[in-house]
């Protein structure tokens, strides 16, 4: 089967034969282009020479005859004017031979023509020259018998003759030349054509390479847009299920809180309530029979109180019921005040009323929560700054802190206090930012959408 032209050309496309024959055919053009534009000068070179010893022929040939002409011309009317052309003709005619033998000096097969054709030219001006002289002096009939003994006819024909032979044969030189012009200029043509169908073929073969590549690249380009617009398809996907999971958690995790917080208060504060009731009525009862039990009663009571007390700060931490009684301003406060009195830390806080939904109030406290938890444990801060206040159409929470600060971007996975918060900021549709540098203290910047609580009930 053959080979179609598409197939043959992908064939030398892959050959590791293709470029150097490529640049073989290149070099060869160039040598045959050389070659040609060399050959072609020495051909009109030699026409040139060849031009001129055909001027200088025929050039001899005129002088010869207005020679001649100027000689009759004398001699028919004794006007010494026709001597001027004459003397002229006899100058011209003598530089026309020199001008001869230089240019054939180099070809011995004209040598003997030229020699012959000079002494003929010699003899006929000698003729003239004689016949000149014995008419200026006189001597009518000597210059009569030599003229019409026609001998200067014979010598012009004689060099007629062999100009025209001389002629004859530089002329078919100059055609020999002119045609080996005509072929170094065809062979050259081909060379030419060759090398535009050789350049055409590489311009094809380069564009339709370049189409491929062109096309391969804008279909890798499409392929990786579309993997590109999957994958963030994916990840947005996978970000709002792990954010909806994140909420779900969060939710169950307070629900689990104030249920936990709901069976403390119930069944723990109703038993410690009770053990108080009957330490008072034992204490009553025991104070005026066993005096020293007094103070073992008294003990009693007020471990019980602490344990009360204790129950409530557990409670108030796993639901903080001033959230829900007086809302968030009152529990930052509270908040920020029992961290300052435990701590011993000097806090700054600015609170605003703000506007927003119950869960995001509640979102807010446990960022603040969780920010002063970890200034707790990890920062070794003096001063804390707690900054609530409404921007526009948003609500930015500040907590910002003068301690050892950490580099952000050398966070650890372990950190799941400061994921949570995130977690937390953008399942309410906010953002968190956290600024901090080692030895520079840290900034948590929240930014949350402002949504009435009215809202969230409809």
């Amino acid at each position: 089967m053959l080979d179609t032209p598409k197939a043959i050309a992908e064939r030398l496309r892959r050959s590791a034969f293709a470029f150097p024959l490529v640049a073989l055919a290149g070099v060869a053009m160039l040598l045959i282009s050389e070659s040609s534009f060399w050959r072609a000068t020495e051909s009109m070179n030699e026409v040139g020479r060849l031009n001129t010893a055909r001027t200088a022929i025929q050039t001899l040939h005129r002088n010869v005859v207005d020679a001649e002409t100027g000689q009759r011309g004398y001699l028919l009317t004794r006007n010494p004017e026709y001597l001027g052309p004459y003397r002229d003709a006899s100058e011209e005619v003598r530089d026309t031979m020199r001008a001869l033998r230089e240019n054939f000096k180099d070809q011995p097969a004209k040598a003997g023509t030229i020699q012959r054709l000079e002494s003929m030219v010699q003899a006929k001006m000698s003729e003239l020259e004689v016949t000149i002289g014995l008419a200026e002096n006189g001597k009518e009939d000597e210059w009569r018998a030599i003229v019409g003994s026609g001998v200067g006819r014979e010598q012009m024909d004689d060099i007629r003759t062999v100009s025209e032979q001389l002629l004859a044969d530089e002329t078919s030189k100059i055609d020999l030349g002119r045609k080996d012009v005509y072929d170094t200029l065809m062979l050259n043509r081909i060379g030419v054509g060759l090398m535009t169908a050789l350049s055409l073929l590489a311009l094809f073969m380069y564009l339709r390479q370049t189409h491929a590549l062109d096309r391969t690249r804008d279909e890798q380009r499409r392929a990786i847009k579309a993997e590109r617009d999957r994958l963030e398809q994916e990840v947005a996907t996978r970000t709002a299920q792990l954010v909806e999971l994140a909420r779900n958690i969060e939710s169950a995790r307070e629900d689990e809180r104030h249920h936990l917080a709901r069976e403390l208060h119930d069944e723990l504060g109703a038993l410690l309530t009770a053990a108080k009731l009957d330490t008072a009525r034992l204490k009553s009862r025991v104070a005026s029979v066993v005096p020293e039990a007094l103070e073992r009663i008294n003990h009693l009571n007020e471990t019980l109180n602490s344990g009360i007390a204790l129950k409530r700060r557990i409670i108030e931490d796993l639901r903080p019921s001033a959230l829900s009684n007086l809302g968030l301003v009152a529990a930052l406060d509270i908040l920020t005040r029992e961290f300052g009195e435990r701590s011993g830390i000097e806090v700054v806080k600015q609170l605003e009323p703000v506007a927003l939904s119950a869960a995001a109030e509640l979102s807010v406290y446990r960022l603040v929560q969780e920010a002063l938890t970890n200034v707790t444990k990890y920062a070794r801060a003096k001063r804390v700054e707690v900054r609530l206040a409404g921007v526009g159409a948003e609500v930015q929470v500040n907590v910002r802190d003068d301690g050892v600060g950490f580099d952000p971007a050398l966070l650890r996975t372990s950190s799941h206090g400061l994921f949570g918060m995130r977690y937390r900021v953008e399942a309410e549709g906010g953002r968190l930012q956290i600024d901090s540098a080692p030895g520079q203290g840290t900034c948590l910047h929240a930014v949350l959408p402002s949504r009435p609580k009215a809202v969230d009930s409809v």
